[in-house]
């Protein structure tokens, strides 16, 4: 019998890679569980929520905590991810010693069109495994927010999130790190 695996490869490898210039410059890829997944390309809607989302993030957090746009956080010695925008705890040297960890995350957004399927099976699974309390996808295919919280791992070992809201285009939210602050829907989603 012929078995055949797939090479699972840790952040320490996947970072060699890069350094050997296994990548093109242009290459989006992440780590997730192990493999290199390349990132979906970015439609307009996709870029115009991002840019609208980070505007407004970055207004509503102005130095309470960091606003990281598409860049690494790692999860396990087998997942960094790249989320689409992460606001994560201050930290004095900004994360230039090592990216965040769960602890750091205050809120991990991804933005979601093509990838949709994805977001909410896959990276919902490995974010709830990490213990990232809050996770959000801005459903462009379905026009709403998705907000999930409570991660939990069942006896099958399967993880996933208690609670999901759906808020609507034309609605608010409140930012689960800042209760006190809310972002208004209507000023993120593109053609609102």
């Amino acid at each position: 019998m012929n078995l055949v695996s797939a090479k699972r490869f840790t952040i320490a490898e996947y970072h060699r890679l890069a350094e050997l210039g296994f990548f093109a410059e242009d290459d989006r890829v992440e780590l997730i569980k192990g493999e290199i997944i390349q990132i979906a390309a970015k439609g307009k809607p996709h870029s115009v929520c991002n840019t609208r989302l980070y505007r407004e993030l970055f207004t509503l957090i102005a130095g309470k905590a960091t606003l990281r746009g598409q860049e690494p956080v790692i999860l396990s010695d087998k997942s960094e991810p790249e989320p689409d925008l992460v606001i994560v705890q201050n930290r004095t040297d900004d994360y230039l010693q090592e990216h965040p960890h769960p602890s750091d995350v205050l809120l991990l957004i991804e933005i979601s069109d093509s990838s949709l399927k994805y977001d909410q099976e896959e990276k919902l699974s490995v974010y709830a495994e990490a213990g990232i309390s809050d996770y959000w996808i801005f459903n462009l295919v379905d026009s709403y927010l998705e907000c999930y919280s409570e991660p939990y791992k069942n006896l099958q070992g399967k993880c996933g999130y208690r609670s999901k809201l759906i808020f609507l285009p034309n609605e608010s939210v409140k930012l689960p790190c800042f209760n006190d602050l809310g972002l208004d829907l209507s000023k993120v989603f593109p053609g609102v």
